[in-house]
């Protein structure tokens, strides 16, 4: 999707003309993809602008920083108030946001330890990730023939830039097949997620969805909706999935920051239908949390 331009980028404690937020061609990150970063949503509200669960995406960047011993400094608050400071300086109700730890200009080779690490946070509008239609009509989806990159390979756990290489090889992959979203599989063969977002199967009115050991990311939407159908008196379990529990689930779904929540119709050709109750009960409570309108998740929102 096309990325809208606004007034100002955040590097390195300092707003930036959006045109003149640059890095240099050398820069280490662009070489060997060395770099972390989350995908935030702001939502306008009824108290203003807010950010979808901030500070747990903040934390998460932390985290995948560590893992590659990526030291920067800032703190969690900084970060969080650059955040809120670049929404209101760029005048949006609602907004994409995209933070990103990256290692700098003036180191070259496998060795980063002495690069410096750089940060930026941008934002800009940006719409539903796999469309409008897609939310309330459900999407179809396709096993790539590309394996999610194991956690003793490049560990998922990590939201690092390299990582999304795999990712893109199984969306290009399903794309030039027709479909809209790739399902990811283990080295074992089990599901993982898709390209960008975490993965759900309903059966018997039971919500499953694999657990991070087998590869999928630790989603924060993911988490919200948990949440948010234990609350509506679901059981969701964590366990492995097949590609044939995907063949015959009553529903199943997306989850992501950027996809929000959206259904799959259909997997492999074997059709599963439009949106189930479950999935529509879920998207329901969701759309309300992230707006602060439902006052049962009121502090997941993070007013600007």
């Amino acid at each position: 999707m096309p990325i809208t331009e606004v007034k100002k980028i955040w590097m390195n404690g300092k707003m930036v003309d959006w045109h003149d937020a640059k890095i240099h061609v050398l820069t280490h990150a662009l070489h060997y993809g060395s770099a972390v970063f989350e995908g935030i949503r702001a939502y306008k509200t009824p108290e203003g602008p807010a950010v979808f669960r901030l500070s747990d995406h903040i934390k998460r960047l932390r985290n995948s920083a560590k893992v590659y011993f990526m030291d920067y400094g800032f703190t969690d608050e900084d970060l969080i108030q650059a955040t809120k400071d670049l929404v209101k300086v760029n005048e949006l109700d609602s907004c994409y946001i995209r933070p990103l730890v990256y290692r700098g200009y003036g180191e070259m080779g496998l060795n980063p330890l002495s690069a410096d690490v750089d940060v930026l946070i941008a934002c800009w509008p940006w719409g539903a990730y796999l469309g409008e239609e897609g939310i309330k009509h459900g999407i179809t989806a396709k096993v790539s023939s590309f394996r999610r990159i194991d956690s003793n390979v490049m560990p998922p756990a990590s939201k690092a830039s390299g990582n999304y290489l795999n990712s893109i090889l199984a969306k290009v992959e399903i794309i030039k097949a027709g479909y809209n979203e790739a399902v990811l599989l283990n080295t074992q063969g089990l599901v993982t997620d898709g390209s960008g977002e975490n993965l759900f199967v309903v059966k018997d009115g039971v919500l499953y969805t694999p657990p991070t050991s087998d590869g999928a990311l630790e989603g924060i939407t993911r988490d919200s909706l948990i949440t948010v159908a234990n609350d509506l008196g679901y059981t969701v379990v964590e366990d492995h999935i097949v590609r044939s529990d995907l063949y015959l689930a009553d529903e199943a779904f997306y989850s992501g920051t950027a996809a929000e929540v959206v259904p799959i119709r259909e997997v492999d050709d074997r059709v599963i239908g439009e949106p189930g109750p479950v999935t529509k009960a879920i998207q329901e409570v969701f759309f309300k949390a992230i707006k602060g309108e439902h006052p049962d998740y009121k502090d997941w929102c993070e007013l600007v």
